[in-house]
């Protein structure tokens, strides 16, 4: 089901620059420690895990596996699914599944990502693979 919502434009800041500039170019940036190795997201100069500053940006496949979900079927702007899903590579986001039926989803499913336009960079959703 093709969506005609309208999506604010994201507000960025120093650190998260570089994911919405490769955004533009429908590239899906994570950030990977080399003191540690371990990846993660959102993008944030610190490791979550080990609090190095030595991060890296990296691209990401886009590919991922729904978590969990939940279909929100009452809301002020209409039903929308939120999840969470589990990268390739390895960290979890918290997204919304879109262009879907919602009632055919499955924890466990493949999804990849998906760029929805703004008056800015596009935001990253995700959608059936």
């Amino acid at each position: 089901m093709a969506e005609s919502k309208k999506y604010p434009a994201p507000e960025g800041n120093p650190e998260t620059a570089p994911f919405w500039e490769a955004a533009k170019q429908g590239k899906f940036m994570i950030k990977r420690c080399t003191a540690c190795g371990e990846p993660h997201y959102f993008p944030r100069s610190i490791c979550p895990f080990c609090f190095s500053d030595r991060t890296v940006w990296e691209e990401s496949s886009g590919e991922a596996t729904i978590y969990s979900y939940s279909h929100m079927r009452k809301s002020a702007s209409g039903p929308y699914v939120i999840a969470y899903v589990t990268l390739k590579e390895g960290p979890s986001l918290q997204t919304n599944i879109v262009d879907c039926e919602p009632d055919k989803l499955k924890i466990g499913q493949k999804v990849k990502v998906v760029w929805k336009p703004t008056e800015g960079a596009p935001l990253p959703f995700f959608t059936p693979a």
